[in-house]
């Protein structure tokens, strides 16, 4: 399954943005698709900047099954159908990275990477977040090479080899589950002697073949050219053991992409806090989506959060 999401639109894409618009949005996850529809519906000219691939973290979903009125798809196709309403409505989407906002008279410049500066009368901040790392020794080196942190991915790679997933949430078990359907074996390496993941991915996964490594760290990933084996320490008795393995896969959660926001008031994990409609700590600047303080970080939240802080927009300026 493809992981990026590349059209022959030109209409839509790889175009010169205009020097003006009412609303800039930063990211095109689904946040961010759904605050352009919003917003284009609501009758602002708006422009979606993205730096990588539409769609961001939810296109490497294997299966979503809990988003209302779609009994099963995956992120890549939802992402899909979001992008076409979005663009169709007349939302405008351009390959670029934003490096910088900052604030004028008339509202705001979203200073980008390609050497352009648009201006806009408001801003919504839907970068999203990025795995975490483990932060050990041979991560970095094997990164590519072993290590990956998507099992959609590049979980074809190892088909019929050995892997191990780091994690006890849903995505750790829903990686899991996937892998089990490429790879010869699959561990599942958790620190705790229990699951955070819902409860009917956690019986999936005791009806499936994984194995699972309890109450366990990672503390090192070895090899050559490629990963090898991963070395684990048991929290609780504070042995060392190792298992032989091909591929690992990381699945710890996630960190704010907030680095460039550094004037809004975030939690302490750099999440950016907001009120119910989605405002910032500045005036004129909203955010949505995983990027921002809250306790569930799924697909529907943050389409909810982009359709909200959208709605907003249009209030302050129609």
């Amino acid at each position: 399954m493809p992981s990026l999401l590349v059209f022959k639109q030109e209409n839509v894409y790889n175009r010169d943005m205009k020097e003006k618009y009412d609303l800039i949005i930063i990211g095109a996850g689904p946040a961010g698709l759904s605050a352009g529809l919003y917003g284009a519906r609501a009758g602002l000219s708006c422009a979606v900047v993205e730096k990588a691939a539409v769609g961001g973290l939810a296109t490497t979903t294997a299966d979503i099954e809990n988003y209302p009125g779609v009994k099963r798809t995956d992120g890549f196709s939802l992402c899909y159908a979001m992008m076409e309403q979005c663009t169709g409505a007349g939302a405008e989407t351009v390959f670029s990275e934003a490096v910088g906002v900052e604030r004028t008279d008339g509202g705001f410049l979203v200073r980008l990477a390609n050497g352009t500066s648009p201006s806009c009368k408001r801003v919504i901040i839907t970068a999203g977040a990025s795995p975490k790392k483990l932060n050990v020794e041979g991560e970095e080196k094997f990164t590519g090479r072993g290590v990956s942190y998507c099992a959609t991915c590049d979980g074809a790679f190892f088909r019929g080899k050995t892997v191990a997933v780091i994690g006890g949430g849903n995505t750790a078990v829903e990686d899991a589950l996937y892998l089990e359907k490429l790879a010869a074996k699959v561990y599942l390496v958790h620190r705790r002697d229990a699951l955070r993941a819902d409860r009917v991915l956690e019986e999936r996964l005791k009806a499936s073949t994984v194995t699972p490594i309890w109450n366990s760290v990672v503390s090192s990933i070895d090899g050559q050219d490629k990963v090898a084996q991963i070395a684990l320490k048991d929290v609780k008795t504070e042995t060392l053991s190792t298992v032989s393995v091909d591929g690992i896969f990381v699945a710890i959660g996630q960190s704010p992409n907030s680095e460039i926001f550094r004037d809004l008031k975030t939690d302490e994990y750099g999440y950016i806090l907001t009120d119910e409609d989605m405002r910032t700590s500045i005036d004129g600047i909203l955010c949505a989506g995983d990027i921002r303080h809250k306790s569930l970080r799924q697909v529907i939240t943050a389409c909810a959060d982009g359709a909200i802080a959208a709605s907003t927009a249009a209030r302050d300026l129609l």
